[in-house]
């Protein structure tokens, strides 16, 4: 998956970069901002993710010229306001969604994720090397691949669309007793015990991770969840 960051504050901008990047995704940039909605589209990306406020241009209008263009495309607006107005106005421009600066990593990931799921593009999800199709119950890493369970895929796919968070276990046997299985507190480790198993065997012994008394979570290779 490639995203298309146009985002004026350099910093923000690299430390977006190296998130997304650490999660697998591919990332491009503008050369400058008179002209961000032509050199988005010209980098074919899965998805943008767009300041409102600009110093050449208005990010809304960089929204609209987005829409008209390509209209599957979906674009996720950033900004350091808070006023309903302008969730509204780039919602009602199309944007995929609206996002206030500061947010936490794992909530722009997670949401990247559905924005992307629902533009027929997040059939897989991604952290690191990990890469989790949805669709065939496979989980890849750098040492092969396995075959999930339901319960296995269920669980993987609530941690995976929100790298970096802490997911409580009661959120987590929630989301097991939807899949019609009876779910007790070991019924869980059982699951989990056997998850572990699974991403070991695939290169990938690190990436689940326990947080006692709290929950799970997931990260890339080197990144920490303070």
């Amino acid at each position: 998956m490639k995203i298309f960051l146009i985002e004026d504050d350099a910093a923000l901008a690299a430390e977006l970069e190296a998130l997304l990047r650490r999660y697998g995704y591919e990332t491009a940039r503008p050369c400058g901002f008179e002209d961000a909605a032509g050199q988005a589209l010209a980098a074919a990306p899965d998805l943008v993710l767009l300041d409102v406020n600009l110093p050449c241009a208005d990010g809304f209008a960089v929204c609209r010229q987005l829409r008209a263009a390509a209209p599957d495309l979906p674009v996720i607006l950033l900004t350091s306001r808070t006023s309903d107005f302008d969730e509204l106005l780039g919602l009602e421009l199309g944007a995929e969604d609206f996002i206030t600066k500061p947010c936490h990593p794992g909530v722009l990931l997670a949401r990247l994720q559905k924005a992307l799921r629902r533009a027929g593009g997040g059939a897989a999800l991604r952290v690191g090397p990990a890469v989790l199709d949805l669709a065939r119950a496979r989980l890849s890493g750098p040492g092969g691949a396995v075959e999930l369970t339901r319960n296995e895929l269920c669980l993987l796919r609530l941690l995976m669309e929100s790298p970096g968070r802490i997911i409580p276990r009661e959120t987590m046997m929630v989301e097991l007793w939807q899949s019609e299985s009876f779910v007790d507190e070991n019924t869980l480790n059982v699951n989990m015990v056997r998850l572990r198993k699974k991403l070991a065997g695939i290169g990938l012994p690190d990436l689940l991770r326990t947080r006692r008394g709290l929950g799970y979570l997931v990260e890339a290779p080197g990144e920490a969840t303070p």
